[in-house]
């Protein structure tokens, strides 16, 4: 009988339990149920792989197309997955370029798989079919023979549609986006053409009015000092009234003129402040003095409220701000007074105030002011007296300065214009002596040589027309060599600041003293030009500056300076 322990003894029916009847009959069941089991999955996988709505094929590393199935051969335009497998019978020729198949092979090798690579198959009908293909490396344990290659087909053709036609709406989209950028650069560049023609007519139109403005003030310079002269001498009240309106209406061209250069000056930024402290009743009392026989001539009282604090500003726009004002004030006022005066604002801050007993404003025309060419009250000819200008500066002065402007008014009640000036902490200063009792018209300057340098013929005779009648000695000459031909040196110079041959007063100043050896020769610039670029280098020279028109009074003033020392 065999043993249980001797292998050699059973067949293999024994040693799989199925020598026994009982025994068959029991695995067979056990493997049936499991061949079934294999079966259904095998059907499935089939059934997942024919009707895979992506393109899955398999092939041999050797290079061999061994299965493809429907969608592959749809996605191809084969009439089968046999007519895949007859044209495509190697891996390479699936692919449009048969090198691509063996750098996937290759980059298969080295990774063991390949995700997502985009290439191009070729369809049978000879058209391109761009996909996105997955390869997996199936080792010949799981595949049987040998090692395998699985591939997963996805058709991105709507996908590589969509992405030309994003291109070629980019494309299109860069060339309007360029055209546009074409035409805006035209534009562009028409507007720099045009913007450069507006600021060369603009440089122009200054260059012209300050040539016109200096050519103009020059014949006009020349009828003031000869109607002053003929002020001076002339005794009938019948034609000094008549003089005197022939000077007021000179007063006034000038103040056209002076505004309108003003105005652009400011507008095109050509005014610098030129900050420092001093004592404000420096430049208060000598509007006060301006301006009182100006009230006093329409028979109001013009009070000034002396005040001796230093603030920081520029003296010279400080100065045409509240000469403004008083204007302003004796302009629109008839009866009463005007006060100048200021207040403490804050411990850095003081206000110089204007007050006048006038017409007043309405609250509602504040604004309206400080507009160019605007005059309240003045629908009528003989009511306007300037062109509107003279807020207009004041506004853009206060802007330049940081001055704070305010306005009080009620119609009927008058006015108070203020502006508001910093304060020079730290700094103070005396109270100015009371000036002694000046000498009289006629004897203060006798004895007194001036030498009056200008190349204008008619300025030189009104100059010294003037001054004669002040008892000055005086010497004219039209340039350098006629001042130095002069037999007596004088005690002080007046000198044009732009003489012929581009010769400057300053050059002509140092020159003169150079020749009669005496550097410290009182002198002083008359001119025109009121740029700050010349101002800022007489200022500079210490050398000090009349304007013209020259007003007798301001002349008077400047010798009696220049004599002072």
């Amino acid at each position: 009988m065999k043993k249980a322990n001797d292998p050699s003894g059973f067949s293999v029916s024994d040693l799989l339990g199925l020598g026994q009847q009982s025994a068959r009959k029991s695995y067979y069941r056990e493997l049936s149920v499991r061949l079934e089991e294999l079966e259904v999955e095998r059907n499935r996988y089939k059934w997942l792989f024919e009707n895979a709505l992506h393109g899955i094929f398999q092939a041999s590393l050797s290079g061999k197309l061994r299965a493809a199935n429907p969608a592959l051969a749809a996605m191809l335009d084969d009439s089968s997955v046999a007519h895949t497998l007859e044209r495509c019978a190697r891996f390479d020729a699936l692919f449009v370029n048969a090198t691509t198949g063996q750098q996937l092979r290759d980059l298969l090798l080295i990774q063991g798989h390949v995700t997502g690579q985009t290439t191009l198959l070729q369809g049978a009908s000879g058209h391109q079919v761009p996909v996105a293909i997955t390869l997996i490396k199936k080792p010949a344990e799981l595949a049987g023979d040998e090692d395998l290659i699985e591939g997963f087909v996805a058709d991105i053709t709507e996908r590589e549609r969509a992405r030309q036609h994003l291109e070629t709406l980019n494309a299109h989209l860069e060339a309007r986006v360029a055209d546009r950028t074409q035409a805006l650069e035209r534009l562009n560049e028409a507007l720099r053409n045009a913007r450069d023609a507006a600021e060369f007519a603009n440089h122009s139109k200054d260059r012209y009015l300050a040539a016109a403005s200096h050519d103009l003030l020059q014949p006009m310079n020349a009828a003031r000092l000869l109607v002053a002269s003929l002020q001076e001498r002339l005794n009938d009240s019948d034609n000094l009234v008549l003089v005197e309106r022939v000077q007021n209406s000179l007063e006034s061209a000038e103040a056209i003129l002076s505004d309108l250069l003003d105005i652009s000056k400011l507008d095109h930024g050509q005014v610098q402040p030129q900050l420092r402290h001093f004592n404000l009743d420096d430049i208060l009392s000598n509007l006060a003095d301006e301006f009182a026989p100006v009230a006093q001539r329409k028979g109001l009282t013009l009070r000034y409220v002396p005040c001796h604090q230093a603030v920081t500003s520029d003296p010279h726009l400080l100065s045409r701000i509240v000469r403004n004002f008083l204007a302003n004030a004796c302009r629109y006022t008839q009866h009463g007074g005007i006060c100048l005066g200021v207040r403490r604002h804050s411990d850095t801050s003081l206000t110089i105030n204007v007050v006048d007993s006038g017409i007043g404003i309405p609250e509602s025309d504040y604004q309206l002011i400080f507009r160019e060419f605007h005059q309240l009250n003045a629908t009528r000819a003989r009511d306007r007296q300037g062109v509107g200008l003279g807020l207009a500066i004041v506004e853009r002065i206060s802007q330049r300065l940081e001055h704070p402007l305010s306005v009080r008014s009620a119609p009927g009640q008058g006015s108070c214009f203020a502006v508001r000036v910093p304060r020079a902490s730290g700094i103070s200063f005396s109270q100015a002596p009371t000036p002694s009792a000046p000498f009289s018209a006629d004897a203060e300057f006798e004895g007194v040589r001036v030498l009056i340098l200008d190349n204008e013929p008619a300025i030189l005779e009104g100059m010294a027309l003037l001054l004669s009648e002040w008892q000055v000695s005086c010497d004219t000459a039209l340039d350098v060599t006629a001042a130095k031909a002069c037999s007596e040196a004088p005690d002080m110079l007046l000198v044009d600041l732009h003489l012929d041959d581009s010769v400057t007063g300053l050059e002509a100043i140092r020159q003169l003293r150079h020749h009669w050896h005496d550097p410290q020769l009182p002198a002083a610039i008359i001119s025109a030009d009121r740029s700050d670029h010349w101002q800022r280098r007489l200022r500079n020279a210490g050398v000090p500056q009349l304007n013209k028109p020259v007003r007798p009074g301001k002349l008077r003033a400047l010798l009696r300076s220049l004599l002072n020392g």
